[in-house]
């Protein structure tokens, strides 16, 4: 059991760096193309990376209604996170919207536990949690709270509570549905949705785009969505949805080191500290 544990435990740290190098590729995206082509290109793509993903396991669908309603609420919030995050990067900085996500959705993700399960947690986890947060507002430099407030962050505050509700949802969704089939099928539902709500802003002007344009839409969909958040999902199941978050903490580390690096945005001391205190919290709430 402890080695499976600290197996998932290495393949949430994978799938931290691609959502957090994932957030690079998203700034990307939104320098010269509409939300809607965006969405729906990348739900296109990430379906379709699931081809060869559900070949290699060959487990058969099965739905049932308890398993439909979990699709139906996830592909919704899902959706709702893509929106979000996309007005709140288009508007702010990649480096920004990693640090408020995931350093507030585990919080909101060990609240929503004890208010709905009412699970247990111990004073470590308790602990490495407050850490977390404070390692997020250290990478912030926040010195003006009514900044914080203001223009895209209302956006990324949205988003850590959008997925705070996804996290809940694919852990206790497992009784019903193998994880990869979740995630496949609410991509597939994304994809349709999203064509049909943005048919009309000409989704073939993709193809007059960069190079520059093409690998961050692609390694997005691929690694950032498809890989990344199916491990996402099956470790919820395996390891818990306070202990899978809490990975979350990590994502502003590689997100702030892949926007200095691709994108020229300023890396300064305290992102720095605020770093290492946010991997600590990781250790805290992982140690029993």
């Amino acid at each position: 059991m402890k080695r499976e544990s600290n197996t998932y435990s290495w393949l949430l740290l994978l799938a931290m760096f691609f959502w957090g190098t994932g957030w690079s590729a998203l700034k990307i995206l939104t320098e010269n193309l509409s939300m809607d082509v965006i969405i729906f290109w990348r739900f296109l793509l990430m379906s379709l990376a699931f081809l060869p993903i559900l070949y290699f396991f060959k487990v058969p669908i099965r739905l049932n209604f308890s398993a439909i309603k979990f699709i139906f609420a996830s592909s919704v919030l899902n959706i709702s996170f893509m929106m979000s995050s996309f007005y709140g990067i288009k508007y702010g900085l990649a480096g920004a919207g990693s640090i408020i996500i995931t350093s507030l959705s585990p919080l909101m993700t060990f609240l929503l536990t004890l208010i709905l399960f009412k699970n247990r947690v111990s004073n470590t986890q308790t602990f490495g949690i407050f850490l977390g947060i404070i390692g997020g507002v250290i990478i912030l430099n926040l010195e003006d709270l009514g900044l914080f407030f203001d223009g895209s962050n209302i956006y990324f505050l949205l988003c850590a509570l959008i997925w705070a509700g996804v996290t809940l949802l694919s852990q206790h969704s497992q009784v019903h549905i193998h994880p990869i089939h979740y995630s496949f099928i609410i991509s597939l539902i994304a994809t349709v949705f999203s064509f049909f709500y943005g048919y009309s802003s000409g989704f073939s002007v993709v193809f007059s785009q960069d190079s520059r344009f093409w690998s961050a839409l692609l390694y997005l969909a691929i690694f950032g969505q498809t890989i990344g958040t199916t491990i996402f999902f099956v470790a919820s199941g395996k390891l818990g949805s306070e202990r899978t978050s809490s990975f979350m903490f990590l994502v502003p580390v590689f997100a702030l080191f892949s926007s200095w690096l691709i994108l020229d945005e300023a890396m300064q001391i305290h992102i720095v500290i605020g770093g290492a205190i946010s991997m600590f919290a990781v250790y805290f709430i992982n140690k029993h």
